[in-house]
């Protein structure tokens, strides 16, 4: 039986610049809608793909159902260069890593960047292949409130001070060659979904 092709279900055209922020968003909430239209501004890109992971591998607990988190990101990021996605669970991959790998592979021409926060970049020495990642699209990096120093001073930030893009040249990023990194300071909304399931707000 023949294996059937899997796609990432986007729509997108070589030449393009892409960031892909990537979470549970377990809820989606106003932070995140803030971070995106920053990184689209700052970083100058064409379009920005929210990726709703089926689950994350370094939380214990599962997160609510896709379909549900799906739903609810597309009601409160409404924007026309914005696009909400369940490309991980189309693709079948569970790190990031691999899913950069599958989506360079898929849409080549494609300039890609990893976007995050900078309370990931803390960790980021923590994910699978997470050199892999820096080696393979550029990433760039919003300051979240308390995480400004210690994304600064993280083990990545240090073993790749020489890649880093400064920020009043963060336009650069999506077209510089991996590795490269830009860490950006924004007006900041104090936000967390952790915090709101904890209210009871969002409940599994």
């Amino acid at each position: 039986m023949a294996q059937r092709r899997r796609t990432s279900g986007l729509s997108l055209r070589a030449g393009m610049t892409v960031g892909l922020l990537g979470g549970s968003f377990d809820p989606p909430h106003g932070g995140h809608v803030h971070i995106t239209r920053e990184a689209l501004k700052r970083f100058g890109l064409d379009r920005i793909v929210w990726l709703v992971s089926p689950g994350n591998p370094l939380k214990e607990q599962g997160p609510a159902p896709l379909g549900r988190r799906i739903a609810a990101a597309r009601a409160i990021m409404d924007h026309p260069r914005v696009i909400v996605s369940d490309a991980e669970a189309r693709l079948g991959t569970r790190y990031t890593a691999q899913t950069l790998e599958a989506l360079t592979r898929l849409h080549p021409g494609v300039r890609f960047v990893w976007l995050m926060g900078a309370d990931n970049l803390t960790q980021f020495h923590r994910w699978e292949h997470w050199r892999a990642i820096l080696d393979t699209v550029p990433v760039g990096v919003i300051a979240r409130p308390g995480e400004r120093t210690g994304a600064r001073r993280s083990r990545t930030a240090r073993m790749y001070r020489s890649a880093r893009i400064a920020g009043r040249a963060a336009r650069l990023l999506p077209r510089a060659d991996a590795p490269a990194w830009c860490f950006i300071n924004v007006p900041m909304a104090d936000i967390s979904s952790s915090a709101i399931r904890a209210r009871g707000d969002w409940a599994q």
